[in-house]
């Protein structure tokens, strides 16, 4: 299963005291598949130097780029299909050249992609994702 993590969900996933390290366990033991691009990585970066500190961003990326599971992938498309924050638009096209099976956010901007037929992106809430991955066997 390949995934694309939404910058917010990476960041509540981080902590071993958080409900949703699971996610991160996941992708750490190479249970699951992650894709992203420099612009996402940049971005796990930043955000992970505000909530914690440079230490972790680091780490954190730096361990991302070197798992087998997990694909540094270039976008040829700017599909351009979130305009209500424009910045998001690196996920969906990093899901769209990954052919990516999911994207997982808590982003409400992302709903817009449940109404557009093609590219079809799969979008899933943490939770929604939770259940896949149980029925899958993953957790």
């Amino acid at each position: 299963m390949l995934v694309i993590i939404d910058t917010n969900v990476l960041l509540v996933s981080v902590s071993k005291k958080s409900p949703y390290h699971w996610l991160y366990r996941l992708i750490f033991d190479r249970k699951i598949q992650i894709a992203f691009t420099h612009d996402i990585l940049t971005e796990y970066e930043e955000q992970l130097a505000k909530h914690w500190n440079t230490n972790v961003a680091t780490d954190v990326t730096r361990s991302l780029t070197e798992l087998p599971t997990a694909f540094l992938t270039t976008n040829y498309y700017n599909l351009n299909l979130i305009k209500a924050d424009e910045d998001d638009n690196k996920f969906v096209d990093c899901a769209f050249a990954a052919n990516a099976d999911f994207i997982i956010t808590n982003d409400r901007h992302f709903n817009v992609l449940k109404n557009i037929d093609f590219p079809k992106i799969p979008v899933l809430r943490i939770e929604e994702f939770k259940d896949i991955a149980r029925k899958n066997g993953l957790i």
